[in-house]
């Protein structure tokens, strides 16, 4: 009996309690999604600098293919249309390799992606040269006409003669 009297003395959530209840949980899910939006910010800079340093090291490898013609690559790419069947000089690969480099760089950043190369000879009797490579670029800031101004820069040395 004393189960029914229990019961009887319990009567639940007013409107009050409810109303103050739902607000706190609507608090909670601005909360949740304003944190979405800054991750989802975040994942995309993370991004942007993993491919500027994917596609510097990609054209570190073509320069370490070829070593001889090392000074080009710190030039303007031109298209040499160096692949299957063709001839190209070490020159011309060079300018090729540097042309499609440019082009999948800008594809994979926002547009006004720009970059650097700069190559230091190799002083005898080493022969290694020093090739660094700068990438910039502009990620959307938190308002719509802001930027964020973000660089990757990388140095390595590159073998041009047998023996290093």
């Amino acid at each position: 009996m004393k189960q029914g009297h229990f019961i009887k003395g319990n009567r639940g959530f007013s409107l009050i309690e409810a109303l103050i209840g739902f607000f706190i949980l609507s608090i909670g899910m601005l909360g949740v999604a304003s944190l979405q939006g800054v991750s989802l910010k975040a994942s995309q800079a993370s991004v942007y600098g993993s491919v500027a340093m994917m596609k510097v090291e990609e054209l570190f490898e073509s320069m370490r293919a070829n070593p001889t013609a090392l000074t080009t690559y710190a030039g303007a790419g031109v298209f040499g249309d160096c692949s299957g069947l063709n001839v190209c000089s070490a020159t011309q690969l060079a300018a090729d390799d540097v042309y499609w480099w440019e082009k999948n760089l800008k594809a994979g950043l926002p547009d006004a992606a720009t970059t650097k190369v700069t190559v230091i000879a190799a002083v005898p009797p080493s022969g290694l040269a020093t090739v660094q490579i700068d990438v910039d670029w502009a990620e959307r800031g938190k308002t719509s006409t802001a930027s964020i101004s973000r660089s990757y820069t990388t140095t390595a040395k590159i073998c041009t003669a047998v023996p290093c």
